[in-house]
């Protein structure tokens, strides 16, 4: 059965992601173990960590519920707030076939400034897929 680590935050809900992971779900046996980085909240001009855990829980908690309505089995996890660091904590103990990767365009992602689909590639030596969410085509159900 393959097994793949799902890394998003702000895309979790994206339509680019639910497609990705419905394409990977007909290819055959394979569960999911979805990471959200408790990266600061973009909308907002003072946070906590705790209320950007929340947020990150909120959206796990979500998205968890949406892969069970596709017939995943899913895990998860909410990450540390660097994204690279949240990917590490989890390849700990654990094997994945691939990694998927959901941002925002690029000049509204903090993740691809940071160069994260390359840099995953090469840190972690796992094939990634990246997937790119536009945020007018968020869905309000994952």
């Amino acid at each position: 059965m393959r097994r793949y680590l799902v890394v998003a935050n702000q895309t979790l809900g994206g339509v680019a992601l639910g497609a990705e992971i419905k394409r990977l779900i007909a290819e055959g046996d394979c569960t999911f173990h979805v990471v959200v980085p408790a990266t600061r909240p973009a909308d907002h001009m003072v946070w906590t960590e705790g209320e950007a855990h929340q947020i990150a829980r909120d959206r796990l908690t979500r998205a968890l519920a949406w892969f069970r309505t596709q017939g995943a089995e899913a895990s998860g996890e909410v990450g540390d707030t660097r994204a690279i660091l949240a990917i590490g904590d989890a390849l700990i103990g654990q094997a994945f076939d691939g990694i998927v990767l959901s941002t925002l365009p690029a000049g509204m992602s903090r993740w691809l400034r940071q160069d994260l689909p390359a840099r995953v590639r090469r840190h972690y030596g796992i094939p990634v897929v990246h997937v790119i969410s536009d945020p007018d085509r968020m869905r309000t159900s994952a």
